[in-house]
């Protein structure tokens, strides 16, 4: 489990999988951030454009293959499970928040 605190934001806490998720979307997936780390104001901005970059390029995936499906004749398979969007999301907010106060986000610590 991973939670994700901010002087400017309320605490995010994700399951491990998610958390890994995310911290491998924006960089931070080498082996000394996984288990806890830091992101700087600095670093916030990119991290928030490659979160939505994943974000876009997860649903164009999603609709790729609905379209293949339709183009087969075949009903689109119902998406299951949680998408990247409503994951990201609220990171992106504490992103965003932290970056406006110039605050730090820290995990596992």
């Amino acid at each position: 489990m991973y939670k994700f605190k901010s002087r400017a934001a309320s605490d995010l806490i994700m399951l491990e999988p998610n958390g890994r998720q995310i911290l491998k979307i924006i960089g931070k997936d080498d082996a000394a951030s996984v288990d806890k780390g830091i992101l700087l104001p600095a670093q916030m901005p990119q991290a928030i454009l490659a979160l939505e970059a994943a974000v876009v390029q997860e649903e164009k995936m999603r609709e790729q293959a609905a379209e293949e499906a339709r183009a087969r004749g075949e009903t689109p398979a119902r998406i299951e499970g949680i998408s990247l969007r409503q994951r990201a999301v609220p990171f992106i907010e504490m992103l965003r928040r932290s970056h406006k106060a110039d605050k730090e986000i820290v995990w596992g610590v």
